[in-house]
């Protein structure tokens, strides 16, 4: 991979998982509303906002990194955001990183490291 194909890939991961990490935060609304009342305190979040601006930048830096790398190898790199959604989730929200959760995670990364930047 070169060096504009991992900087695509950087922005990529940056703009995938801070946008979800935006989507968790702005589903948490200080009060537990129901109904129209959710949607209306959701609706007026930032962090929804703030989220759907990164996954269209996602978006874009998303079909620029793919048009530079093959679709297995680029897919295959862009996997690894769940590594940051996970610690995110963890120091943000308090989640819990549970064993089989670690392991998951630890073979998706080896599994990227070994796909995303082996040999053509």
């Amino acid at each position: 991979m070169d060096l504009t194909s991992t900087i695509l890939l950087l922005g990529v991961l940056f703009a995938d998982t801070t946008s979800h990490l935006c989507f968790k935060a702005a589903s948490l609304p200080p009060s537990q509303l129901d109904g129209f009342s959710h949607w209306l305190t959701l609706v007026a979040s930032p962090f929804l906002w703030l989220g759907i601006c990164l996954f269209l930048l996602d978006f874009f830096l998303w079909v620029g990194f793919l048009s530079r790398v093959p679709l297995g190898q680029g897919v295959m790199a862009g996997s690894i955001t769940i590594v940051g959604v996970m610690v995110g989730g963890r120091v943000l929200f308090g989640e819990r990183i549970t064993f089989p959760r670690l392991s998951a995670v630890s073979l998706i990364t080896v599994g990227v490291a070994l796909v995303g930047w082996g040999q053509q």
